[in-house]
């Protein structure tokens, strides 16, 4: 499926999920993906820029700002995003309610 070989990548998602809040700086989201190294975070956005899942806009201030948004394209995954998240939390509700019934029968 070519989706979800744009998509794959253990950061991508994560990226592209907090660029659906706001437009973000480099340093921004290295912020909020704490366990993310530099390396792997300007890896992932320039293969999401150059798959054009994001764009990267340079504004001439001195010093340089760099900020990262979603296209157009990508932003209509967003409604799919959050349809994912309730299918996430349900399914971990339901995982987490079996292991509570296995230890209560052990």
């Amino acid at each position: 499926m070519f989706a979800l070989t744009l998509l794959s990548g253990r950061w991508k998602m994560t990226i592209l999920h907090k660029l659906s809040k706001k437009d973000l700086r480099f340093t921004e989201l290295k912020e909020c993906i704490p366990n993310i190294s530099d390396r792997m975070l300007s890896l992932h956005l320039k293969e999401m820029e150059q798959d054009g899942l994001v764009e990267r806009n340079v504004f001439a201030e001195v010093p340089p700002r760099v900020e990262y948004k979603l296209t157009a394209s990508t932003q209509d995954l967003i409604p799919i995003w959050d349809k994912l998240d309730v299918w996430g939390n349900n399914h971990r509700d339901i995982q987490e309610n079996k292991v509570q019934s296995l230890g209560e029968r052990l």
